[in-house]
């Protein structure tokens, strides 16, 4: 099943976001090679494709796990929470219906 997985960004958070990236995006990689990722990108804080200073509020993710468990298991473990950048993670079951 699909699950929307919502990083939420912790305050200074978008000052830890450059180291934890490369790891963070090594992990999306894993998931869109094994054919389980639906969409993955940031939440700028500002309507805006570079929010500069304003950084961002978070990251969604879209993607297939086993279970709810195996969502939110995946998502706790994710470098972004290890970092600092992330102060809160939300998961939800998720059923596309488009495209």
């Amino acid at each position: 099943m699909l699950y929307l997985i919502l990083l939420h960004e912790a305050v200074g958070g978008s000052a830890q976001r450059p180291a934890a990236r490369p790891a963070h995006l090594d992990r999306l990689e894993a998931l869109r090679t094994e054919g389980r990722l639906v969409l993955a990108g940031p939440l700028p804080a500002v309507d805006s494709e570079d929010p500069g200073a304003a950084g961002f509020l978070g990251s969604a993710i879209i993607a297939a796990f086993a279970d709810l468990d195996a969502a939110r298991a995946w998502a706790a473990a994710d470098p972004y929470c290890a970092a600092g950048v992330t102060a809160r993670v939300e998961v939800f079951p998720f059923r596309q219906v488009l495209p």
